[in-house]
């Protein structure tokens, strides 16, 4: 379908932001949130920016202080072009 989620997070790994376009309760989306930053935040700079959970890919990129985290469908396929 797309995209079903957008987030920003800070290098703490805080929400700083939060934008859900499919219904998840708020004890799901807070499980989501606290699972993808720790996978995110784990990584190198050197690893890259693609990340699988669930039935979810995570695109992510670090500009600053803040992470912005993309989540797609598993199938989806999507092209970000580097400015």
């Amino acid at each position: 379908m797309g995209i079903r989620f957008i987030l920003l997070v800070n290098k703490q790994g805080q929400t700083r932001l939060a934008q859900y376009y499919e219904y998840l309760t708020i004890q799901q989306r807070r499980a989501l949130e606290g699972e993808i930053v720790r996978k995110c935040l784990a990584r190198t700079e050197q690893q890259c920016s693609f990340v699988e959970h669930r039935n979810y890919k995570i695109i992510y990129r670090r500009y600053a202080s803040l992470f912005f985290l993309v989540g797609v469908d598993n199938d989806e396929v999507c092209i970000f072009l580097y400015i």
